[in-house]
């Protein structure tokens, strides 16, 4: 009995280690390299993060993730200094969130994720309105006058991760004589670039058409440097 019950442990200890062995196998190596092959294959982008390189081929950024656009701070020593856009790029949203870091100094998010924040609250009806005079004054030039009417919502409100990478058409248009004037070129050059970066719905009916602002800042430093 004693052999018998021995004999017993000792084959289905075996048959849990085959299959230990034979799992570990497919599930750890070979699904991995399958599904690496074929990412790689069939969307090498997607698959590399959907990095956008300039026209050095330096790695800039990824298409999927917001960046700022801000001038240096006059002091570096002082966590307490106010942001400072650079208005000679196109600006993204607005990056209000859950956390902010001095690791990743391309945006100001550590944590992905959205106010919480009901309208009535005070803070983000603060928020909103000191945003909205900044587009205001900040987008005016001496032949374009920007009207607090012609300011659409994502210029003035993050995106529910707080990451989002686009901008709307009329966000981007709004922009355009700023971004012009400051960089000392043609508005309807500036227009082209926003056309040209400008998609459409998906399949011509899902979401809404959006300007990537990394992808358009990129196009627009190409343009600037000649």
């Amino acid at each position: 009995m004693t052999n018998t019950s021995v004999s017993n442990t000792v084959r289905l200890f075996g048959a849990g280690l085959r299959a230990l062995l034979v799992l570990t196998l497919v599930c750890g190596v070979i699904y991995p390299l399958a599904v690496t092959a074929v990412a790689q294959a069939l969307f090498h982008d997607r698959a590399n993060g959907s990095e956008i390189k300039d026209r050095s081929g330096s790695v800039v950024g990824s298409s999927l993730i917001g960046q700022t656009y801000n001038l240096p701070k006059r002091n570096p020593d002082d966590a307490e200094e106010a942001a400072r856009p650079d208005l000679k790029w196109f600006q993204p949203r607005p990056s209000n969130g859950l956390g902010s870091n001095s690791v990743n100094t391309k945006y100001s998010l550590i944590l992905s994720g959205a106010t919480n924040r009901s309208g009535d609250n005070e803070d983000l009806i603060t928020w909103v309105t000191d945003a909205k005079a900044a587009v205001v004054k900040d987008n005016s030039t001496a032949s374009y006058k920007v009207k607090p009417a012609d300011v659409p919502a994502d210029a003035v409100t993050s995106s529910g991760s707080g990451l989002d990478p686009d901008v709307s058409p009329a966000y981007a248009k709004l922009q355009v004589h700023r971004v012009a004037e400051k960089n000392d070129l043609p508005v309807k050059e500036v227009e082209g670039l926003v056309a040209d970066h400008t998609t459409g719905r998906l399949l011509g009916f899902m979401g809404e058409p959006r300007v990537n602002v990394l992808e358009l800042n990129t196009a627009l430093r190409d343009l600037i440097q000649g």
